[in-house]
């Protein structure tokens, strides 16, 4: 059952505490980062005797594949089937896909990034995934850029179109929902069960507030403090949306660390062209920012994030309560074993708000963090294929 609200919030000191914890763990890990890469690089240079002239080279390839970077694209084929000023709905359904199976619909993540990592590259594809599954009459939303035209978009938007890109499928179909997809699609499952034939949701915080979550720990206290004037002021100097660089400057700083071994690594293997491939399929994707619309960030701020409505069925939605236990459909969980933006409490959370039988609902951890839910090679050959496998063997017409 969905817990009372005084058992919800956390107390006072532990988002504090949590701040406390990651800024010295994060330091010191980005200071030992610093000096292991930088050890490297020299040794290396050292090692193979090169010459300040050949040191300049490396140093030039290395800020050009720093800074060269390409806007993301689509690998699979498609076709556009529905089109908004702030999404597009995609149909990746090959030329034979079968007729009797119910029509699968992939919500990507939304936080300041291209929907396009979920189908990040070739051989590195979630959408490959569920083809392979025999998923074959699939669809995919692309999240657009957020522009002054679409600031005011709302929830009950993202909502809509959902139902429309559903009603296009056929009337019903199987959800998978990625982080902020996830909750989207189960706020909508919620409010439409009769629309959702399965749910599967990857990284998907459901219990904002549960588990060791920097990013819930510094909303609690920014809100607490100020309420929700920090967040509207950033939205206010942004012309009226949520800025996808401001976004990508809050994960960065959640771990500087990994951005700083990332960086080196790549000087250390700038010579390697499939190294630096790998670094630039991923740099075009996370370094290519988009806005968010600001009236749908901060109704998910300040209802989400802050109040951590979902979880207790205290959510509602033009008039109508997102009751959780409306959902009775077959659930499938996907968690990373060390995300440190969506901790796995915060997803496990909806087994037990939900109405589905005990039997039907799968709990899987997958050993990476959260990207690695959707571009990491154990999730993609490990844990999709066999939830994917469930998913179309209950999905037969």
């Amino acid at each position: 059952m969905p817990r009372t609200e005084n058992q919800n919030f956390l107390t006072p000191a532990a988002p504090i505490a949590v701040l406390a914890r990651h800024a010295a763990t994060s330091t010191a890990s980005s200071l030992n980062e610093l000096a292991r890469s930088s050890h490297r690089v020299w040794t290396g240079a050292t090692a193979t005797r090169s010459t300040p002239l050949e040191l300049a080279a490396r140093g030039a390839l290395w800020w050009s594949s720093m800074t060269d970077r390409r806007v993301p694209e689509w690998h699979l084929p498609h076709r556009t089937v529905l089109s908004t000023p702030f999404a597009h709905v995609h149909d990746f359904s090959p030329a034979d896909a079968r007729t009797d199976v119910v029509p699968t619909l992939v919500l990507p993540p939304q936080a300041g990034h291209s929907s396009h990592v979920v189908d990040f590259a070739p051989g590195q594809s979630q959408l490959a995934v569920l083809l392979e599954a025999g998923l074959t009459q699939l669809y995919a939303m692309e999240w657009r850029p957020a522009t002054a035209s679409t600031r005011d978009v709302t929830i009950t938007d993202y909502l809509d179109v959902i139902d429309r890109a559903i009603v296009h499928a056929g009337g019903r179909a199987n959800l998978v929902g990625d982080c902020q997809g996830g909750w989207l699609a189960t706020i909508y499952a919620a409010l439409h069960p009769e629309r959702v034939h399965t749910l599967t949701l990857a990284g998907a915080p459901i219990d904002f507030h549960a588990g060791d979550s920097l990013i819930a720990a510094s909303t609690q206290v920014l809100t607490r403090a100020m309420g929700m004037a920090p967040y509207r002021a950033l939205v206010s100097l942004n012309g009226g949306n949520m800025s996808g660089r401001a976004v990508l400057a809050n994960f960065i700083l959640m771990q500087p660390q990994t951005e700083i071994g990332r960086q080196l690594q790549l000087l250390e293997n700038v010579d390697d062209p499939q190294h630096v491939e790998r670094y630039r399929v991923f740099e075009d994707w996370f370094k290519h920012t988009q806005d968010i619309p600001g009236a749908f960030y901060l109704w998910l701020v300040e209802h989400l994030f802050h109040r951590n409505e979902l979880i207790d069925g205290r959510l509602v939605v033009d008039g109508r309560r997102a009751d959780l236990a409306n959902i009775t459909c077959p659930l499938f969980l996907l968690a990373g074993a060390r995300d440190h933006i969506t901790p796995p409490a915060q997803l496990f959370a909806a087994a037990g708000a939900v109405a589905t039988p005990a039997d039907e609902i799968v709990q899987r951890t997958s050993a990476g963090g959260h990207l690695g839910l959707f571009t990491g090679r154990q999730a993609l050959t490990e844990d999709w294929p066999v939830l994917m496998a469930a998913v179309r063997a209950r999905s037969g017409l």
